[in-house]
């Protein structure tokens, strides 16, 4: 079975492919490599799936360096595919608001041309990674599937355009295709501008660990291990074609908290500094886990605080690399 991951050396992206590869799957990974962020932290994704397919006793990987939105590449690489993870993305939901062209023409236009790549060619299954930013405002918590759609943001806004457009294709025309709405999936090799990474950091650093806002609001941080299971359980069974699955955690926390566990974790003599929150940053996310549990059988593992050690143990082992102020230093 050929599997290919679009973004597949970005955070998600790349742990999905170093795991399908590990499971003997055989696995392109288209990326652009948009200096978004640091592409060292893209390669080191790039390398822990070359280790994983030659870990394997089966399964090939392959790295295509390309853009979603080249619709004759796009077609040419699904025409191959059994399955298809449509990983890729301009994230950021503050980028967002200052390019929301780019954002549009990437999650939008280029997840179309990957549903009519995926339709033309019949490919099995579509796996799109949406996102808890659909939601926005919250009139009730923990967010159902049925919840409103609020977005608050450009970003919030291309991913429920990406799910009408999967909801349309499997409609009209039987496309199986599942979108998960990812919950602020955390963990190794993470995307650097983060609240989990900023306050590690800084507390590795000796510098107190900021906040923007108060602190009240609150976050469903999921780890990564946990959304890579969802990921891996749709290639099994042909459930939940059609459905959108919240994708989260054991529970929220405030964002206060967040920060003092990990600098408890790592310098309790600190303090917390606050500044000014932005506008377009969602108040509380929440999800109701519970569609997932029952279609797919998801069931998270990795309360908050433990994946919160989990990550601060492997950021002390690859603080070289990966840690912006000791690369710039």
């Amino acid at each position: 079975m050929t599997v290919l991951v679009t973004g597949g050396a970005g955070f998600i992206g790349g742990h999905l492919s170093e795991a399908f590869v590990g499971e003997g799957y055989d696995v392109v990974a288209l990326d652009c490599f948009d200096p978004y962020y640091d592409l060292g932290i893209k390669e080191h994704n790039v390398e822990a799936a070359r280790e994983a397919a030659e870990e394997a006793d089966s399964g090939e990987y392959e790295l295509v360096d390309g853009d979603i939105r080249d619709d004759d590449l796009v077609d040419s690489l699904v025409s191959d595919a059994d399955n298809v993870y449509h990983q890729a993305a301009q994230a950021g939901v503050r980028t967002s608001v200052e390019n929301p062209r780019k954002v549009n023409s990437i999650n939008v236009s280029g997840t179309l041309n990957v549903l009519e790549s995926s339709r033309r060619h019949d490919v099995e299954r579509v796996v799109l990674a949406s996102s808890s930013s659909v939601y926005g405002k919250p009139e009730y918590l923990p967010y159902d599937e049925d919840h409103p759609r609020n977005p608050v943001s450009p970003y919030g806004v291309s991913k429920v355009a990406g799910e009408e457009y999967a909801r349309v294709y499997n409609e009209l025309h039987d496309l199986p295709v599942v979108s998960l709405r990812y919950f602020t999936v955390y963990g190794p090799r993470m995307r650097p501008n983060m609240a989990f990474t900023n306050f590690v950091s800084r507390c590795l650093h000796s510098e107190p660990p900021v906040v923007y806002g108060d602190g009240t609001q609150t976050r469903d941080f999921t780890y990564v291990n946990d959304a890579v299971e969802a990921n891996l359980t749709l290639l099994d069974t042909d459930a939940a074609d059609g459905e959108v699955l919240n994708v989260g955690s054991t529970d929220n926390i405030e964002i206060i908290e967040l920060a003092r566990t990990i600098r408890d974790e790592i310098d309790p003599s600190l303090d917390i500094e606050f500044d000014e929150r932005f506008e377009a940053d969602a108040e509380h996310t929440h999800a109701d886990v519970s569609k997932a549990e029952q279609l797919i059988g998801y069931e998270p593992t990795t309360s908050i605080e433990e994946g919160a050690r989990k990550f601060i143990e492997w950021y002390r082992e690859n603080e070289e690399w990966y840690d912006p102020l000791v690369r710039s230093s």
